[in-house]
């Protein structure tokens, strides 16, 4: 195996501090990768002031579409290594990830492998925030697998991929994902659904021992924060709907809304009734905005899509 390449897409000085630390854990790792790319979305005074701060890591500036999607696609074409990671740039890898993720290659089956995502909140977790969504930050949420185990696609802040068949089957889409801040995503889950429907043979595993960190951000701990971001992947789902098809795009959110989600609405309800705890009580009525939110989305994103084709 040629080596793992490591991507990390940035676009704001901002965050700066954060993709300093993300970088550092990189090089802290007990599997050393073949190169860190960071590829930085169309920002040429940010790649200036990194050069300085970075030595060693492969700088690009991205010049394909702006986004999570066009920076991911930038690093595809000039990563050598034999697999590929992506890290977010807020987010900081622990010393074995790398080889925790690598373990699972070995089987040549497996083209992909995803690892757990902890949220680390720099105000502190909201008493009302549900484990259920923590996707909404970007975390690992109650309901994923306990130990390893196949999944139908990774996180997008902690997953690894066989270079050649990301190249192969035309990498991320570049019509869906975050830019800058907007609240949308599946893109991830689009390229993975995409790479298992042209290789139903092959493995996407799910490795919790491969663990990062990933900063939440003030504005992400406030409710209207969550209520868009549920909206938001509402509407992206009907959008990879349209790509991948409803049962594909929809199946595992189908099956955590009807067993994992009414069960702990209930409980954070009966248990904050019965201790008289607020949080509780808040809890299982944000599982239910949320739900409520992300539907909203998916139905505006589905009546959306058919009005081009009746028009």
């Amino acid at each position: 195996m040629s080596g793992v390449s490591v991507v990390i897409s940035t676009y704001s000085k901002a965050r700066s501090a954060l993709l300093l630390a993300a970088v550092r854990s990189l090089r802290q790792q007990t599997f050393e990768p073949l190169e860190v790319i960071v590829v930085v979305d169309h920002s040429p005074e940010l790649l200036g002031q990194l050069r300085d701060a970075l030595p060693g890591v492969v700088l690009i500036e991205s010049g394909r579409t702006p986004g999570l999607s066009g920076t991911r696609n930038q690093a595809l074409e000039a990563c050598r290594g034999e697999l590929v990671a992506f890290l977010d740039d807020d987010a900081a890898a622990r010393p074995d990830w790398i080889a925790r993720l690598l373990a699972h290659f070995s089987d040549p089956a497996v083209m992909a492998v995803g690892g757990r995502t902890e949220s680390i909140w720099e105000v502190g977790r909201p008493d009302w925030f549900p484990v259920e969504f923590d996707w909404v930050v970007g975390g690992s949420y109650r309901g994923l697998p306990e130990a390893a185990a196949e999944v139908r696609n990774v996180i997008g802040n902690n997953m690894a991929f066989r270079t050649d068949l990301v190249r192969e089957v035309g990498g991320f889409r570049e019509d869906m994902g975050r830019v800058g801040t907007r609240p949308v995503g599946c893109e991830e889950t689009e390229l993975c659904i995409r790479m298992r429907q042209r290789w139903p043979e092959q493995k996407i595993v799910y490795e919790p021992l491969a663990r990062i960190s990933h900063h939440v951000s003030r504005e992400r701990a406030r409710v209207r924060y969550y209520v868009s971001r549920c909206f938001g992947e509402g509407l992206s789902k009907a959008k990879l709907a349209s790509f991948v098809g409803g049962r594909d795009a929809t199946q595992a959110e189908r099956r955590h809304v009807l067993r994992t989600l009414p069960r702990s609405a209930a409980l954070d309800a009966l248990q904050g009734a019965r201790r008289l705890q607020l949080g509780g009580l808040l809890r299982g009525a944000a599982i239910i905005a949320g739900v409520a939110a992300a539907a909203a989305g998916f139905l505006l994103g589905n009546a959306s899509a058919r009005l081009p084709s009746r028009a």
